[in-house]
């Protein structure tokens, strides 16, 4: 059986000030995010993680390094671009109210109609690229790793985009699943690299504080 850890990166500036980030845009952590991955990494601490994988864009790759710091076992880190947060071309750093109305029909669809969230309007990846990397990368390195702990560093909409792909779920079951908060922990397993389960949703218990309202999806 292989096990899958996947962990959102730390919360930024962007998150706390409620602006998409997307897969080319970027902010600063907060302060208090380091003391997040510090806690992410002692709650992961003795697990033997065969490999680390992470989203190369800043805020992840720094998280990912910073929960390693932390591990009892060191394994190593690797980046890969399948990872990256969906590409979300005009709306990247721009306000969600602000998004809200000025695409009106294709936020209507992010929030309403995950079938039809697609990003052409906007100039962005959409849902079935941006899941289709991430469960073909994901099946590849259970495939390589049969027997494994994978600890995977990634972004909020890509990791509920491909983890929704990696369940065979239809697109709006991520609503009722609900978003992911940042540095939670959610597990899946698969013992043939081609059927999932979730062991275990957005824990965030070892966090010891009040979500702020920053989950992506």
């Amino acid at each position: 059986m292989t096990k899958f850890y996947f962990v959102r990166h730390g919360q930024t500036e962007w998150n706390l000030g409620r602006r998409f980030q997307g897969g080319h845009g970027d902010s600063e952590l907060l302060p208090s995010s380091y003391n997040d991955m510090k806690k992410v990494g002692k709650f992961l601490s003795k697990i033997k993680f065969d490999h680390i994988y992470a989203s190369p864009i800043r805020r992840a790759r720094i998280t990912a390094i910073n929960i390693a710091k932390q591990l009892k076992y060191k394994p190593a880190l690797s980046l890969r671009s399948n990872l990256a947060e969906v590409g979300l071309g005009a709306w990247e750093g721009e306000l969600v109210a602000n998004v809200k109305e000025q695409y009106a029909s294709s936020f209507d669809n992010y929030r309403n109609d995950l079938d039809k969230f697609e990003g052409k309007e906007f100039g962005g990846e959409g849902y079935t690229k941006a899941e289709a990397r991430f469960v073909r990368f994901i099946k590849a390195t259970a495939n390589n790793f049969p027997e494994s702990n994978i600890l995977i560093v990634s972004h909020g909409m890509e990791l509920s985009f491909g983890i929704n792909g990696l369940l065979k779920q239809p697109r709006m079951s991520i609503r009722e699943r609900g978003g992911l908060t940042n540095t939670s922990t959610t597990i899946l397993s698969t013992t043939d690299g081609e059927n999932f389960v979730i062991e275990d949703w957005n824990n965030t218990s070892y966090l010891n504080k009040k979500q702020d309202d920053s989950t992506t999806i």
